[in-house]
C-alpha cells in the first residue's frame, strides 16, 4: 500500500485525475521511492512536460519521505536542478531521503529518473522543511 497525503492531493492523490497520481512506498534503507506517468495534461512545450512538473514531483516525494517517518512539515525552501527535458507519455521514477538539519530544520534530497532505453536522471532537488 502506497503513502498518500489525501486522495485529492495534486501529487499523490489517486482520485485527482489531473494530478500526478504518484505511487510512492517506503524504500529499503529509508526514504521513499516510486513513480508517476507524465500525461498530456502535464504538457509544456510540444511533446514535453512542463518543467514545473518536476518541481512538484520532487517536492511531493520529499514530503512523502517525511510523512513515512511520521513527521508533518511544511516546505521552507526548494533547490531544483533540471538536467533533461521530460517527454510526455513516460514513467518517471522518483526517490527521496530525509536528514535532520541544524536547529531542528529538516533537510531532504530527491531525484527523478527515466528508466529503460536512454536511461537518464532528469532532475535533482534539495529542500528545507520546518515541522508543522
Amino acid at each position: 500500500m502506497g503513502i498518500t497525503h489525501h486522495e485529492l492531493c495534486f501529487g499523490c492523490g489517486q482520485a485527482n485525475l489531473f494530478g500526478l497520481q504518484m505511487e510512492v512506498e517506503p524504500a529499503e534503507g529509508g526514504g521513499v521511492a516510486g513513480r508517476f506517468f507524465v500525461k498530456q495534461d502535464h504538457g509544456g512545450r510540444p511533446g514535453l512536460a512542463h518543467p514545473g512538473l518536476l518541481a512538484t514531483a520532487l517536492e511531493e516525494t520529499m514530503s512523502l519521505a517525511l510523512e513515512a517517518e511520521g513527521v508533518r512539515a511544511d516546505l521552507e525552501s526548494l533547490d531544483l536542478r533540471i538536467e533533461s527535458s521530460l517527454p510526455l507519455g513516460t514513467f518517471v521514477h522518483v526517490a527521496a531521503s530525509v536528514e535532520e538539519g541544524e536547529g531542528g530544520a529538516l533537510q531532504a534530497a530527491a531525484e527523478a529518473w527515466l528508466r529503460g532505453a536512454g536511461e537518464r536522471r532528469v532532475a535533482v532537488a534539495g529542500a528545507s522543511f520546518v515541522r508543522a
